[in-house]
């Protein structure tokens, strides 16, 4: 395991790109163009803190703008669902967290050819606390859209940008709650967007 962002080394393939932010509690979600120049708002999800965040095996908010638990070792394995199909949960297996699944699902609506999740980093350079839980969470989605790979993002400071441009249109208050964790997203993938299309 890398410690910090990936560091993604392949050509780069046209096609939508979902961003990621994950909070305690909502989960914010950006998608891209195909051709990768601009990231736009998309979803807020709520956190599904009560199956955890596991490997497989929605509930969305109107747009506004890992170490995997291993099932039993008498449950069998979870099938793998084929393209665009939901996927399948054998009797004894847990569920998806619902925000996973969700995201699941938006991936194959829009048909994504991969996912940036944001990943805390200090000012300092180094993972910050709540690191661990961000790669948790990107694994558990990671198994759960495969074959769709999923991106470690520098998002130092992303939701200080976010709350301060929201500011600057006079979004405050609850309406900032609302949608912050989707501006934030649009910053994670932007970056993203804006480092790959340097490299290139």
């Amino acid at each position: 395991m890398t410690s910090g962002p990936d560091q993604d080394t392949r050509p780069w393939r046209r096609g939508v790109r979902l961003g990621v932010d994950v909070g305690k509690v909502r989960v914010g979600v950006a998608r891209s163009d195909p051709d990768g120049i601009l990231a736009s708002p998309l979803v807020t999800l709520a956190r599904d803190l009560t199956t955890g965040d596991r490997p497989p095996t929605g509930g969305r908010s109107t747009p506004a703008a890992a170490a995997a638990t291993p099932p039993a070792p008498t449950a069998p394995a979870p099938a793998l669902s084929a393209p665009g199909s939901a996927p399948s949960v054998p009797a004894g297996v847990p569920t998806l967290p619902t925000d996973i699944a969700e995201l699941a699902s938006l991936v194959r609506e829009h048909e994504v050819v991969e996912v940036v999740v944001g990943l805390p980093i200090t000012l300092a350079g180094r993972e910050a606390l709540a690191a661990a839980e961000v790669r948790r969470y990107a694994q558990a989605l990671g198994c759960a859209i495969q074959p769709v790979p999923v991106r470690l993002s520098d998002e130092r400071m992303t939701t200080v940008v976010a709350s301060r441009r929201l500011s600057e249109r006079g979004v405050r208050g609850r309406r900032q709650r609302a949608v912050v964790d989707q501006v934030a997203a649009v910053e994670i993938l932007q970056g993203w967007l804006d480092n790959q299309r340097r490299r290139r």
